[in-house]
């Protein structure tokens, strides 16, 4: 059987998204490796997390990229007035890894290509038995009117509610210090950028590897 490997947010941890990588078995031509978002900021090494993630795009026949709430903030950064909110939540981190690759003066900090890939990410993905997405859904509300900040920002009112959504869950954005479970939801943020470990679920098996 084909499995699916999701990782919850990796918030510029290179070095454990690259040794939770070597950890798992995936077949890069039938298993499907979905990425839950929040690549970026905190952490120290979001240039090379995107740079990294951009070349497993072209050795993975099925690969998914979800958007985070930090992506949107930092296209919300890069094109509008509120400067402010992106800094105060990570993301100086983030130009300072940027700044520390920039070659070329007078240019965006963003190669083409990264800018490409924010632009590409896709807010939530589903197969017969899950959804993933980054932070969760609203109760009652069905998977295509989902709105956006619902699925990049909530959190207890989601993870609180016993809600069967026909399918299962998976989710990152609200860190645990294990992987949280119950019959309806999955979450896998475990905390990575604040010094504890970066978590992928393997399904259907629900077996799981960190970093």
């Amino acid at each position: 059987m084909d499995k699916i490997f999701a990782i919850g947010d990796i918030h510029g941890c290179f070095n454990k998204l690259c040794n939770l990588m070597d950890k798992i078995d995936i077949d890069h031509e039938k298993d499907t490796l979905v990425f839950l978002g929040d690549y970026i900021d905190r952490g120290p090494d979001s240039f090379e997390v995107i740079e990294y993630l951009i070349g497993l795009k072209k050795n993975f026949r099925k690969i998914i990229f979800l958007k985070g709430n930090h992506e949107e903030m930092l296209e919300n950064y890069l094109k509008g007035p509120d400067k402010l909110t992106y800094l105060k939540n990570g993301g100086q981190s983030t130009l300072e890894s940027y700044t520390k690759h920039h070659r070329h003066h007078g240019d965006s900090i963003f190669p083409v290509e990264h800018l490409e890939f924010f632009k590409s990410l896709l807010f939530c993905y589903q197969t017969e038995k899950y959804i993933f997405v980054h932070a969760g859904l609203k109760k009652k509300v069905k998977l295509e009117s989902q709105k956006s900040d619902d699925m990049l920002w909530i959190r207890k009112c989601f993870i609180n509610k016993k809600f069967d959504f026909g399918k299962r869950v998976v989710f990152g954005h609200t860190p645990f210090n294990k992987p949280f479970v119950d019959p309806y939801k999955i979450g896998i943020d475990t905390g990575a950028v604040y010094g504890n470990k970066l978590t992928c679920v393997v399904l259907p098996e629900i077996t799981f590897y960190s970093s």
